[in-house]
């Protein structure tokens, strides 16, 4: 079970820091829009990655990190151009909480979620990477476990902070507080844009 309390305590800490998944995620709590999906996406999500990254992490680092780091940046630079400009094109738009979500928000929403998950690089490199490494050298029961505490802290992390952004949206059902929360949203994914084309330039 030490391994399983090791795997949460570093997962936690790996997850803790703020991304762009993390933003999203907190936004759809505060919109009340399809919160327990979007946070099992990301709970499920993390969940195979994490896996993957224990099982499979030396057949990934030794043939694909470069190319697939780079690919992913190219990608995520595109999603995150095309998620800044539809926040700027209805900046303006009157946020509706509890509003009642049709077939096609729904499938938006999936779309955004596992944009925000697959084609996120760090994603990748916490999970994947770093966690995979971590645990290279850890027995295979001890791996299960490891990659259980891990997966255990993404889903707690995930579902907590989606259900206290819903909770909080409560006192946040006001027009101009909602411009204020887009403006944050929008300088965030701004700098994270520019971080990601550092990183591409590294490449080239």
């Amino acid at each position: 079970m030490e391994f399983a309390l090791l795997g949460f305590l570093t997962g936690l800490s790996l997850i803790l820091a703020i991304g762009a998944q993390n933003v999203f995620v907190i936004e759809q709590g505060l919109k009340k829009q399809h919160v327990f999906l979007v946070c099992l996406i990301c709970a499920i999500s993390d969940f195979i990655l994490i896996f993957l990254g224990i099982f499979l992490f030396h057949y990934f680092t030794e043939h694909f990190t470069p190319t697939i780091e780079l690919i992913l940046n190219i990608l995520l630079l595109i999603f995150l151009i095309h998620f800044i400009y539809s926040k700027i094109k209805f900046f303006n738009t009157q946020v509706t909480i509890n509003q009642n979500s049709h077939f096609y928000e729904k499938k938006n929403v999936i779309l955004k979620t596992l944009g925000f998950t697959f084609l996120n690089p760090h994603v990748y490199s916490d999970t994947v990477f770093f966690l995979g490494n971590f645990s290279k050298n850890l027995l295979i029961i001890e791996k299960y476990f490891f990659g259980i505490g891990a997966a255990a802290a993404s889903f707690l992390f995930f579902f907590s902070i989606g259900y206290l952004s819903q909770y909080f949206s409560n006192y946040l059902n006001d027009r101009n507080i909602w411009k204020y929360i887009n403006i944050f949203i929008i300088l965030f994914m701004f700098l994270i844009t520019i971080y990601i084309l550092r990183d591409i330039f590294k490449f080239l």
